[in-house]
């Protein structure tokens, strides 16, 4: 068993599911979406897109692509938050929640063509 696999594997896996855990319930309901578990999910996506920087296949490229999708969507989503709350005397309203529900989702969706992708090069691969 190779652990870079492994651990490649784990970050992958686990990026998709923090974002799914982020995204799971009532869209408009801020109380349905964890800022904690969106820090999570961002703090692992950007770990797992540092693993995929050492692949020069074009596996490895779209591995990265989809990844710097997710970061892209996730960081885009908790600046949506911040400035809701933190800027803008907005707050955390139902049309705020959905906007930031909305690039999660995004990015779980990129986070899922990984996974895919993780499962069918495993696949592929021949012992």
């Amino acid at each position: 068993m190779n652990l870079e696999k492994v651990v490649f594997g784990f970050f992958i896996v686990l990026a998709a599911t923090l974002n799914f855990g982020f995204f799971v319930g009532t869209i408009d309901n801020p109380a349905h979406h964890n800022i904690g578990e969106l820090f999570f999910a961002i703090a692992i996506n950007l770990i797992a897109t540092v693993l995929k920087f050492g692949d020069r296949t074009q596996v490895g490229a779209v591995h990265l692509a989809t990844s710097l999708v997710a970061d892209l969507q996730l960081i885009a989503a908790a600046m949506h938050w911040g400035w809701a709350t933190h800027i803008s005397s907005i707050g955390m309203t139902a049309q705020t929640t959905t906007t930031v529900v909305s690039l999660a989702a995004g990015a779980m969706l990129a986070n899922a063509v990984s996974v895919v992708i993780l499962i069918v090069e495993t696949v592929m691969t021949r012992r």
